[in-house]
């Protein structure tokens, strides 16, 4: 008996240190520690884009649920889908009248039940887009709060009495006139930063938080793995409304974004949601300085879990183009910024943005395939979880839109109106616009050369890129030097090399305008990639060149290299296992 209570004794002591130790670990090693969202890819689905099964022309889940198999081949491990949750359309679901219920155009909660477990029989994690600095001006809340001064639900948004005067200006993303919109009813104005059918919720209610931690709790029960929270960083605001200086429209971040109870608003649903299921969230926005996205997501917050920030795709939103030395410094400071702590999305494209190729690389036939593929092997190779988003996989392009008639966006008719009445020039707006347009982001995808690159067999909810008979799924599953098939050959390598994930970066010949390489390295490995991201041959000299042992991707069929310089062809990338000491 003695012995055995020596043995538990024991025992427990031994359990003591090892939990002394584990308490002693520096946050930015438990950081490091594999994660699924770290260690997946992410792959963007906009929904009625994606699949039509019964011709409505618009995408919907059993589209999704056809492809689940397609999916798969990526290798990618999650999928956030743009909303889909009821709406008026105004702003393709980023208007939702009903958090709890389907957008007819979808299907059923049935249907996307089933869309969830195939994903999960897939081995695909499930991230849902969540609209919650505003809602539909159809959503009940907002009847119910516009209908009397003293409705319980009149402090869900945010009003100005009209016998106050006229409240303080603000200026809205979507809309020419303003945040403030008139409402004769109560004699009253209502907050909106994007359009006036998209009403601000007033996040300094208790209850309005607490119906979204509901919300958010009715969808992770459903089985769904991550939040992005949309336009999140905007949802707390000061309610005193005060003046903002002359021009800070130009940078809105700055004054609509992380007001400090925003830390408040994320603690409880930390608590709430986070700590209790194996979900993530990331934040459409990580505020304006890297203080602020730490403040978001360092593990030690208790908030969020990811930093979704602007500073990569704010390049190249005109014809101007972008400065490949601009281009690393920005990824490479915010590397830098979260090498020990916090954790990045890695991204260049999404449903608010024109197309990658078009952007970063080179659309035209000769070199739209080796620039695809360029970009895909740069964005696997970054520490950080990579955002793909549909198309990419296949460098689908911009469309061309010459007309404001063509334009369904309620963006792209707000900034329309807005260059009308500064009285710009609009032909080159227009230019500029059919180059940046979100429009261009948001055509249906090319499975094949059929009718409307077998999208749908009805009629397209937005027309379809005439280019679908060269760029589309199944020409490129025949092709193995395919953009597609370059991208599956990329996300196995990453998913097959943690160095891929978690390795140190270091920067190699920041000033050369054309080329972009760099290291990385974990435990006693160590990997160069080297990027060509002009039309032409570009040479790289680095004292690691002699070092290049093991090819581990090449999107061309050589490298010409010798022991101190490669000369890269077109938009060709390599990555090669160095040798190490």
């Amino acid at each position: 008996m003695k012995k055995l209570i020596t043995a538990l004794l024991m025992a427990l002591v031994l359990l003591g240190c090892k939990k002394e130790v584990k308490q002693a670990e520096p946050v930015a090693q438990k950081e490091q520690s594999g994660t699924w969202w770290k260690e997946g890819v992410l792959y963007q689905i906009y929904p009625q884009s994606f699949k039509d099964t019964d011709g409505d022309g618009f995408g919907d889940f059993n589209g999704v649920i056809e492809k689940l198999d397609y999916l798969e081949s990526l290798n990618i491990k999650m999928v956030w889908m743009n909303p889909f949750f009821k709406s008026p359309m105004v702003d393709n679901g980023y208007d939702v009248s009903d958090y709890r219920a389907i957008q007819p155009r979808y299907g059923t909660m049935q249907d996307f039940q089933r869309m969830l477990d195939g994903m999960h029989e897939h081995g695909i994690k499930f991230v849902v887009d969540m609209v919650v600095n505003h809602s539909s001006i159809e959503h009940e809340w907002f009847k119910q709060s516009r209908s009397s001064r003293d409705n319980p639900y009149r402090d869900y948004y945010h009003w100005w009495p009209a016998e106050k005067g006229e409240p303080p200006y603000r200026w809205s993303f979507f809309d020419p006139d303003g945040a403030w919109t008139y409402d004769k009813k109560t004699n009253a104005y209502y907050l909106h930063y994007f359009s006036a059918a998209q009403p601000d919720l007033n996040w300094e209610n208790p209850k309005v938080r607490q119906e979204v931690y509901n919300m958010m709790k009715f969808w992770a029960d459903k089985g769904v793995d991550g939040f992005r929270m949309d336009a999140f960083q905007f949802v707390s605001k000061d309610t005193t409304f005060p003046e903002f200086p002359k021009g800070y429209e130009k940078n809105v971040a700055k004054w609509y974004g992380m007001n400090p109870p925003i830390h408040k608003y994320l603690n409880e649903m930390y608590d709430q949601v986070f700590s209790k299921y194996d979900v993530f969230g990331v934040s459409e926005g990580a505020g304006t300085t890297f203080q602020d996205a730490h403040d978001l997501v360092d593990a030690d917050r208790h908030e969020l879990q990811m930093a979704y920030h602007f500073d990569y795709v704010d390049m190249s939103r005109s014809t101007k183009g972008y400065e490949l030395t601009d281009f690393k410094n920005r990824f490479t400071k915010w590397d830098k910024e979260f090498e020990d702590k916090g954790w990045l999305s890695i991204f260049l494209s999404n449903h608010d943005n024109s197309r990658l190729v078009n952007r970063f690389g080179n659309p035209s036939p000769e070199f739209r395939t080796h620039s695809a593929q360029m970009l895909n092997t740069f964005l696997m190779s970054m520490r950080g979880t990579p955002y793909t988003y549909y198309g990419d996989e296949i460098g689908m392009t911009n469309i061309d839109m010459p007309n404001i008639d063509e334009y369904v966006d309620v963006s792209a008719i707000g900034d329309y109106k807005k260059a009308l009445a500064r009285g710009d020039d609009m032909d080159k707006f227009m230019v500029e616009l059919n180059y940046n347009s979100r429009e261009n982001g948001r055509t249906p995808m090319q499975w094949n050369d059929s009718i409307n690159a077998g999208f749908t067999t009805g009629i397209p909810w937005k027309k379809v890129n005439p280019n679908y008979k060269d760029i589309n799924v199944a020409t490129e599953e025949k092709d193995p030097n395919s953009v597609l098939n370059h991208f599956r050959k990329m996300v196995k390598l990453r998913n097959e090399n943690k160095i891929l994930v978690y390795g140190k970066y270091q920067l190699f010949d920041a000033e050369n305008e054309e080329t972009y390489s760099f290291s990385r390295t974990l435990d006693d490995r160590k990997v160069l990639v080297l990027l060509n991201f002009t039309d032409h041959g570009s040479d790289v000299v680095l004292p690691e060149i002699k070092n290049m042992e093991n090819e581990l991707i090449n999107n061309y069929s050589s490298l010409d290299k010798t022991d101190d310089k490669v000369t890269l062809k077109p938009y060709q990338a390599v990555i090669y296992e160095l040798k190490t000491d």
